[in-house]
């Protein structure tokens, strides 16, 4: 269900020509869309979303708007409390040859994200940045409502088995009001001239979709894996920043197996893995790793899934 949300938005610095009156313009921001307030549970380890560079349907627009836009998108997100929001570099491989059609192949990039413990993979674009001009009459001084629309997509696929559990696109509209002469504006012309603007108002097109990722995440398990063994020691990809807590009994599975469809191929899901035992968490170690040791079970292997018991 798509409805309005009008929200108060101030731009500074906007001058296309000379204005008549100086006071501060009115601005609105419109969101054609819904926003769903994001649910906390303080008990729960925070799930690791990984940020893809954004992408730009419009490759000759400079790609500052969009960097810019990502790296607050992912302060956003972390500030929430809710999941550790990662940069892609991490991922040491090349993610230009998992494109295909203006796109990233979004389940080939979980795939590789999974030793990381990432629990879901994010995607970033702008469709679309226009401008919208309407006037009150029609002479040398007019009256003009301008509004800047920025068309973005957000794509959102789980780590293990690259199912997809969010996918949106969303306009974002930015009206200011205000008194202007004789005015002619080009768009690409305006958009290059007023670099600043344009900045502020993709960011805060990203920034509004952070209750809705955060909400779609809530279908997602929370999971880390086994990063190496040394004798009676396990030590886990996920530790203090994650959530865990020293004594949290972990349970101990295996990779189940993919499923397709015998006619269409396509990928219906993947099979639970075999259950082999439990571990329990004792310390920490490096920046974001635990140490735990084994409460019940055997045949534990670097890379097995770990999630609460």
């Amino acid at each position: 269900m798509i409805k309005n949300l009008i929200l108060t938005f101030s731009l500074l610095g906007l001058a296309a020509c000379a204005v008549i009156d100086r006071s501060s313009p009115t601005v609105r921001r419109e969101v054609k869309d819904v926003n769903y307030e994001a649910r906390r549970d303080d008990s729960s380890p925070r799930k690791r979303l990984m940020v893809l560079p954004f992408l730009d349907k419009d490759e000759k627009r400079a790609p500052e708007f969009r960097e810019k836009a990502r790296k607050a998108f992912i302060a956003d997100l972390n500030r929430s409390g809710e999941v550790i929001a990662l940069e892609s570099r991490e991922l040491n491989v090349d993610l230009s040859k998992m494109m295909e059609g203006g796109q990233y192949k979004l389940p080939e990039v979980a795939k590789a994200a999974q030793s990381l413990g990432v629990t879901a993979v994010l995607e970033g674009k702008i469709i679309d940045i226009r401008i919208k001009r309407k006037a009150d009459n029609v002479g040398i001084v007019r009256h003009l409502t301008t509004a800047f629309e920025v068309v973005a997509q957000v794509r959102v696929v789980t780590g293990r088995g690259g199912r997809e559990v969010f996918n949106t696109v969303k306009t974002v509209t930015v009206e200011e009001q205000g008194t202007r002469v004789g005015e002619r504006v080009e768009t690409d012309k305006f958009l290059a001239n007023n670099p600043e603007m344009i900045e502020v108002i993709v960011k805060d097109a990203f920034l509004d979709f952070t209750p809705q990722v955060l909400s779609s995440l809530d279908k997602v398990a929370w999971e880390g894996r086994i990063a190496a063994i040394n004798g009676d020691r396990l030590y886990l990809n996920v530790g203090r920043i994650s959530g865990l807590q020293v004594g949290d009994l972990l349970k101990v599975t295996e990779d189940g197996d993919d499923v397709y469809d015998p006619e269409s191929g396509g990928h219906i899901g993947r099979v639970p893995g075999r259950l082999k035992g439990t571990l329990e968490v004792i310390s920490y170690f490096g920046n974001d790793g635990a140490i735990a040791v084994i409460h019940s079970g055997s045949g534990f292997k670097e890379n097995d899934r770990v999630e609460l018991y």
